[in-house]
């Protein structure tokens, strides 16, 4: 059934271009496949939407597997600019864009957003974050949008390279260092930690549910 999926998503992502992300995408691959258009809908029930997110999905996937072969040294806000621009790297901007407006889409936006921290879950996590805690949601809290933000402006860059992009993740990389850098200053107060501990330490990382950062299927 996944590899049918997968085939699915392959066949139906070649119409997007053509036909936008949406169901005449699906029901095209479908019929490139030879496969009913029922059991497509069984693979994608919400049509562009379900394409959309397996698209993500899949090149959330890809820096998974590129994180983990990779090296973890050298200064966290690098790794994560570089990281970033390495999820950038694996999508093409016409699909993103197509994607981008079916999940602009009212009944959409809140798988949107929940893709969106997915992918910055698969970033701290791929950078070995082990946080438990609250840090597990303000890391992901603070990365999240500075993706959404480096996504969009990317498919408005007609630089060289993309190379206004690069320097704009850099950039609003400083906004996560800082946020990171305020929390450790307030935990080395007199005093702070027990508080902190009092009015936080209730809060833990999800497990495996349909939280935001599990890898549903949509």
């Amino acid at each position: 059934m996944q590899d049918d999926r997968d085939r699915l998503l392959e066949a139906a992502l070649t119409h997007v271009p053509f036909e936008g992300m949406n169901d005449r995408a699906l029901m095209a691959g479908a019929r490139d496949l030879g496969m009913s258009p029922d059991l497509a809908r069984v693979h994608f029930p919400q049509g562009g939407a379900s394409l959309a997110a397996a698209y993500h999905r899949q090149g959330d996937a890809a820096l998974a597997r590129a994180l983990a072969a990779g090296s973890r040294t050298g200064r966290i806000r690098d790794r994560i600019a570089d990281a970033i621009w390495q999820r950038l790297a694996l999508a093409d901007p016409e699909l993103v864009r197509a994607g981008a407006t079916v999940m602009a889409l009212p009944q959409n936006a809140a798988l949107g957003a929940r893709l969106i921290w997915e992918t910055a879950d698969t970033i701290w996590t791929g950078l070995g974050d082990s946080s438990e805690d609250v840090n597990w949601w303000t890391k992901r809290g603070t990365l999240a949008p500075v993706f959404s933000a480096a996504v969009l402006y990317w498919l408005g860059d007609s630089s060289p390279g993309h190379a206004d992009t690069r320097a704009f993740i850099d950039r609003r990389i400083g906004d996560v260092m800082r946020i990171e850098r305020l929390k450790a200053s307030l935990r080395d107060l007199p005093g702070a930690a027990p508080l902190t501990k009092l009015a936080t330490g209730w809060i833990r990382k999800p497990r495996p549910t349909s939280a935001p950062g599990h890898r549903g299927r949509a």
